[in-house]
């Protein structure tokens, strides 16, 4: 028999593989008989279709009474086992179709999980302590001229009237918290504490590992926290050992509780002290002790259960306005829950606006995002190849298979990428958790033995693996087999316009996380460039916790300008970065009635403004020449505005029953949130109550050998107490830390969004070139150049990103401009930055679908049009 004429050899592979071998013999030379017939009547080509349709109609009835024992049933193992084993098969002969679908989706399971992770952290922020749903902290509204603030200090005997005169209350606690020098044997830290009542531990559920809580009598005492008392102590037992506190007051320790976590709003608090220790050694508290205007303690609160807490702060609200002489700032008292510090701490106007909360939904839906452009992938890769199985689906339907296996095939197959996408992704999670931690300032492990982790990620891996294998279960498993294999397989031309849709979708959320990464840090570089009205260049602070410094100003100064170190220093009642020591008893000619105004004080030695260098505008500085200075005082720019002043030297303001003549005017200082105004401020002269020490390093000296010498001079003073010391800078930084954060994360998730986005359309463009291996050919031997070709497999692409843009840019301007409305010195939303974003999500797509494209042209058209 001539061999072009033979049957086929997979038709004959068939006929032996599923007939009783008697009888295949029998058939197979009047199939081969029949075969030559076909090849005479429709050419070698067409024959060799109908003999498989021959073959199939004779063994029908063969098939059909097969016996039993000799084709025995699979189980469900089996047919499990075989439905994995062709679905490794099929991941393996398409590797980079298979690399693309399990990356892309790993990559977005590990953001999202990433972002989860962050978001269990935020939420469960306070949720450690027993009663948290009871917790409360005591805050209070106050107006001034027209808008209400909000601050969460309170007057010290508004403690004993609520605990005395309301029974809602199960407990009540005063705390302050006060950094100090510990001082145990040689080692000495300088670390943050709160002085607490002994209700204090109870509403905290205070794990104490061992020792007990300080009581009522109890006053020299402390409670250390773990990680301090292995810094002071190491192994050696703590109790009963003695710790002296800023060089003076010694104090014995009772007892150490373990550290509280780090998503607490007591994280940092590192030792608890008695408030009656407090009382007893702190001016401010003695004075403080009956004074009802006063507000510089906080006051934690228990209710009893079933009290409200919308009701208790409706009964306390006017407790001091019922009082004699209430203030004219009228301040109102509430309960702020625990369940609401971190994620609900901002207020205006008396109103709740949110806080954190608004970050967590931010992640929350970027994490969503991220994962639905990756699930995307998935599909629109997995629908696409499927098509090539159209002929797999005939033949198997052909042979028997019934369209319940098929669907089982598909679904498994689609499951197990699923699957392994997931494994891959907690892969990626654990890899990139340390990383991740440092940009968001957490610590957070994955939650390995938490039940909720793995129902979520399998759930939604399940949940993945069911849609995108829905459209070939479904779709395909439909098909006839005749119509299947009669030709080569043509979806309808309606088929691309999802996946159209699909990557139009993907690169609309890519541009619009690429605008909005761009502002972001637009805005954090525009409040930076932003004048703050000193220089910070080599201006450091140090506290005076140590009282051996108090009252050696001149000669501490002149030993540090002898140095050759310091090139200026002064001393002040508060830091440069900070904005606290307001006042409203100040007055002036031409105050309107009825008003109070909160005006910020610093209370300063002569040589605070050549020392932080800042800038005047009209007037002159403080200076010893002038005796009068000592009854002086200089506004910042935003007084001025407030007090009306065209001509401000020479007024005279009225501050504390004294009155202070204006002898100068600075440009304003930016202390506190850069993104907002500047709050009105004065400067006086002033040698007592100053707790800060400023000091200008010389610019000839490296900071290192600078502050070697400094630390020395700070150590002939007081030898006992650490050198403590902040630069200027790093504390003004750490004011973008949370607009900071929010642009890395944010940035981080546009460029994994991209990268998945690029991963869908280089599956898509290979995919599509694939599809038209043969037109290319033709194209080529007709005359078409490389650029001809490239612009064909490219325009279609292109055309979706112009879509994408399109509908991008109305959406990001509409989120961004609502955005920068939270901050009142904020950047412009220029129109190049818009056209900056689309340009280079144009050239991204170009770059993708670029290397198909060329490598597609690049084929002989022999090899692309021969016969397959």
């Amino acid at each position: 028999m001539n061999k072009l004429r033979r049957p086929p050899r997979w038709a004959t592979y068939l006929l032996h593989r599923l007939c009783p071998p008697q009888r295949a013999e029998e058939l197979e030379g009047d199939l081969a008989e029949l075969f030559q017939q076909r090849v005479e009547q429709v050419g070698l080509r067409r024959a060799r279709w109908r003999y498989l349709r021959d073959v199939l109609s004779l063994l029908r009835p063969s098939l059909l009474k097969r016996e039993k024992r000799a084709y025995p049933q699979p189980t469900n193992t089996t047919m499990l086992r075989n439905y994995l084993t062709i679905a490794f098969r099929n991941l393996a002969k398409n590797r980079v179709y298979s690399f693309i679908n399990i990356f892309g989706l790993a990559s977005g399971m590990a953001v999202a999980m990433l972002i989860g992770l962050w978001i269990y952290d935020e939420l469960s922020f306070d949720r450690q302590f027993k009663n948290t749903d009871r917790l409360a902290k005591l805050w209070q509204f106050v107006k001034f001229d027209v808008e209400k603030a909000s601050y969460d200090v309170m007057p010290i005997p508004l403690a004993q009237e609520l605990r005395s005169k309301y029974p809602d209350f199960e407990s009540v606690g005063l705390s302050v918290t006060r950094k100090v020098i510990l001082a145990a044997g040689d080692r000495k830290l300088m670390k943050s504490g709160n002085y607490v009542e002994p209700d204090f531990f109870n509403m905290l559920s205070l794990n104490v590992l061992s020792g007990t809580p300080f009581g009522n009598n109890d006053v020299n005492a402390i409670l250390l926290s773990e990680s301090l008392a292995n810094a002071l102590f190491g192994a050696e037992s703590p109790l009963d050992k003695l710790i002296k506190l800023d060089n003076k007051q010694t104090v014995k320790v009772m007892g150490v509780y373990g550290d509280f976590p780090a998503n607490s709003s007591f994280n940092d608090v590192l030792f608890l002290a008695p408030w009656k220790f407090f009382a007893a050694n702190d001016a401010g508290a003695k004075r403080d002790q009956d004074e009802w205007d006063s507000n510089s303690y906080q006051i934690y609160a228990q209710l009893k259960p079933g009290a409200s807490f919308d009701q208790v702060s409706a009964k306390i609200k006017d407790i001091r306005i019922k009082r004699d002489n209430p203030p004219g700032y009228k301040p109102e008292f509430f309960l702020h829950p625990m369940t609401k510090w971190h994620l609900y701490s901002d207020f205006k106007d008396g109103v709740n606006t949110g806080g954190l909360i608004t970050f967590v939904w931010l992640f929350g839906s970027i994490g969503i995002i991220v994962l639905l452009l990756a699930c995307i992938n998935f599909m629109n890769l997995s629908t696409a190849r499927s098509e090539k199985r159209a002929k797999e689906v005939g033949i198997r339907k052909a042979v028997g298979s019934v369209r319940g296996q098929l669907i089982a095939q598909f679904f498994s197959e689609s499951l197990l990428m699923a699957m392994l996408a997931f494994t891959l992704g907690i892969l990626f999670v654990q890899v990139t958790l340390p990383f991740f931690n440092q940009v968001a300032d957490k610590k957070m492990v994955i939650l390995w033995v938490n039940p909720l982790f793995w129902l979520a990620g399998l759930g939604f891996s399940l949940l993945t693996g069911l849609i995108a294998g829905s459209y070939p279960a479904l779709y395909l498993s439909s098909f006839q087999p005749v119509k299947v294999l009669k030709g080569p397989f043509r979806a309808n031309r309606f088929a691309a316009i999802p996946r159209r849709v699909l990557v139009g979708f993907q690169f609309t959320v890519s541009v619009t996380l690429i605008i909005g990464t761009i502002i972001v840090f637009r805005q954090i570089e525009h409040a930076k460039d932003r004048p703050i009205g000193y220089s910070r260049n080599g201006l450091i602070e140090i506290g005076m916790n140590a009282p051996e410094l108090a009252g050696h100003y001149t000669a501490l100064r002149n030993d540090l300008l002898t140095t050759g170190a310091v090139a200026a220093m002064s001393e002040s009642s508060n830091s440069i970065t900070v904005q606290y020591g307001g006042t409203t008893d100040i007055s002036w000619t031409g105050k309107k009635t009825g008003t109070m105004p909160l005006v910020m004080s610093n209370y300063v030695s002569h040589d605070f403004g050549k020392t932080i260098g800042w800038q005047l505008k009209e007037g002159r500085d403080f200076s010893r020449e002038f005796t009068t200075d000592s009854s002086s005082m200089i506004l910042n720019e935003a007084s001025v505005k407030l007090m009306g002043f065209q001509h401000p030297i020479g007024e005279i303001v009225r501050q504390g029953g004294r009155e202070y003549k204006i002898i100068g005017v600075i440009k304003d200082i930016v202390k506190e949130d850069p993104f907002k105004p500047v709050n009105p401020s004065f400067f006086a002269v002033s040698y007592r109550n100053v707790n800060t020490i400023n000091l200008r390093l010389a610019p000839q000296l490296s900071a290192h050998e600078a502050l070697a010498k400094v630390e020395q001079v700070f150590k002939t003073y007081s030898p006992d107490s650490p050198f403590d010391y902040k630069f200027v800078d790093d504390q003004y930084a750490r004011k973008f830390g949370t607009e900071e954060r929010i642009g890395r994360l944010a940035g981080g998730f546009a460029m994994l969004a991209i990268l998945i986005s690029c991963l869908g359309l280089f599956g898509l463009a290979s995919f599509i070139a694939e599809q038209r291996t043969k037109e290319i050919g033709i194209r080529k031997v007709l005359g078409a150049s490389l650029f001809n070709v490239w612009g064909l497999l490219s325009k279609e692409f292109v055309l979706l990103i112009l879509v994408a843009f399109c509908l991008a840019a109305p959406i990001a301007y509409y989120v961004l401009s609502d955005w920068l409305q939270n901050y009142q010195y904020r950047t412009e939303l220029s129109w190049w930055i818009f056209a900056l974003a689309g340009l280079g999500a144009l050239a991204v797509t170009l770059l993708t679908v670029s290397y198909q494209s060329i490598k597609a042209a690049l084929v002989n058209p022999v090899k692309s049009l021969r016969s397959e």
